[in-house]
């Protein structure tokens, strides 16, 4: 992945801190539809929140540190920070915008 470094990585979590969740992750689980808006929303933001519903949990029968991981590594992005059922994913932009 990307080396940030982790004063990097802070300072990029703590930039969506205060905002909303920008995805959540329910009662389907990891499905293509899921992924397809994480991958746009990196496209736009770069750093975004993800909320994991409990029943995410139970579908993808993990606990959310794993299922964070599946995640991250299914969009090809970096985990900067997991707190209770929230993460931080950070992925560099891979289109140039005009």
């Amino acid at each position: 992945m990307s080396s940030l470094s982790p004063k990097e990585k802070r300072r990029l979590a703590d930039s969506v801190q205060q905002e909303a969740p920008h995805v959540h992750v329910g009662k389907r689980g990891l499905c293509s539809e899921v992924l397809d808006e994480i991958d746009r929303q990196l496209e736009a933001r770069e750093v975004i929140k993800v909320r994991i519903l409990k029943s995410a949990l139970q579908v993808e029968n993990c606990d959310r540190k794993t299922l964070a991981k599946k995640l991250a590594e299914a969009v090809g992005a970096e985990i900067l920070d997991i707190r209770g059922l929230t993460a931080v994913l950070y992925r560099k932009r891979r289109l140039y915008k005009r």
